[in-house]
């Protein structure tokens, strides 16, 4: 078994040495070494070679965001972010994510024993899920844009059959999957329903981003929303997001029932929902992401007749989820990310 290579990257020595300890307490990781400071970090990636980095974004010389920025121009790599949890800290970190990090971590709270052996499971998860990131994602994410215009509508030419509902669930490389798709929506698409593994105090700066960023408009969803077409609406962190029916119309309904894969909001969740509430006029769409939540369900939904999309290997950050779909037959399509939101759409037109 492959050891992963990590460099902690961290001005706190208690951060360094109580993120030693979770990491180096896996059979297949090891911390390689520690830097106090990005310059610190620039000589220990070329003398150590380490194959994830774990990075903080508030230190001393030069901030994380900077040194990511430059890190994913000159060596693009594997890298996890550690966040301060707040609305003060979540602009900073999906900044992070745009620039091709992985994923990223609350900073942990050493004076809360109760809780750190969770803490201790996400970082080593997280971790482990990095150093199998997709690395030509990674600098895709740089590129792609600049050099690969998505071909957009701001208006489909063509109507769209009544009660479709598209619904995307993600996670690890999902805030940047899910944007590429909201991008190439259409201000008369048919509603969609995100569930994006995500902590509460994210997931509304990531909507308004959203919201701010494409021609559609991006809710983070509340509970009793009606669904309205050229519109899209986001689990909130730590509430499952379901889809109820009332007469011809739909409505979000939110609940904190127990975690489904360690995940509220879950995948499945909102795609089982879905599928009661719409039935065959449901897309499934599953994203980037680690673990197998939303496989299971969106198999329900092909099942039930509906049309389902798996993101491909290729330009899948980490093909977790979408890849425990494809190995149970769960996708009638397996795309890469730019054909997906047009295949939706395909789905859904009326022509």
């Amino acid at each position: 078994m492959r050891t992963i290579k990590v460099l902690i990257v961290d001005d706190s020595e208690l951060i360094r040495q109580l993120l030693s300890q979770i990491i180096n307490s896996a059979e297949d990781m090891e911390v390689i070494g520690v830097a106090v400071d990005p310059y610190d970090a620039r000589e220990k990636i070329k003398q150590l070679n380490p194959d994830v980095l774990t990075l903080d974004i508030e230190m001393p010389k030069m901030d994380g965001i900077s040194f990511l920025r430059n890190l994913m121009k000159l060596r693009p790599m594997p890298v996890v972010m550690i966040s301060t949890l707040t609305e003060k800290g979540a602009p900073a970190t999906l900044e992070a994510l745009d620039l091709g990090a992985v994923d990223y971590l609350p900073k942990p709270k050493t004076d809360q024993i109760h809780g750190l052996q969770e803490y201790a499971l996400d970082i080593i998860d997280k971790v482990r899920a990095a150093a199998s990131a997709n690395i030509y994602t990674l600098e895709r994410m740089q590129n792609a844009r600049a050099n690969i215009p998505i071909a957009r509508e701001k208006e489909a030419p063509y109507g769209f059959s009544p009660g479709r509902i598209i619904a995307v669930g993600a996670s690890t490389g999902g805030t940047e999957a899910i944007k590429e798709v909201l991008l190439g929506m259409p201000v008369n698409c048919p509603p969609l329903v995100l569930s994006q593994h995500i902590p509460p105090v994210f997931s509304a700066t990531y909507a308004d981003r959203m919201n701010r960023l494409c021609d559609i408009s991006v809710f983070e969803a509340k509970d009793d929303m009606k669904l309205e077409s050229g519109c899209a609406y986001l689990a909130p962190g730590d509430y499952h997001l379901k889809i109820i029916k009332k007469g011809s119309a739909y409505f979000t309904k939110l609940d904190q029932s127990e975690p489904v894969n360690r995940h509220r909001p879950a995948v499945d969740v909102m795609f089982d929902s879905v599928l009661d509430a719409a039935a065959t006029k449901a897309v499934g769409i599953l994203l980037t992401g680690m673990g197998k939540d939303g496989a299971d369900s969106l198999l329900r939904m092909r099942e039930a007749g509906c049309n389902t999309i798996a993101q491909d290997q290729e330009t899948s950050v980490v093909w977790g989820m979408p890849g425990a779909a494809v190995a149970i037959g769960a996708a009638v399509d397996v795309l890469p990310l730019e054909k997906i939101f047009s295949k939706a759409l395909s789905y859904c037109s009326n022509r």
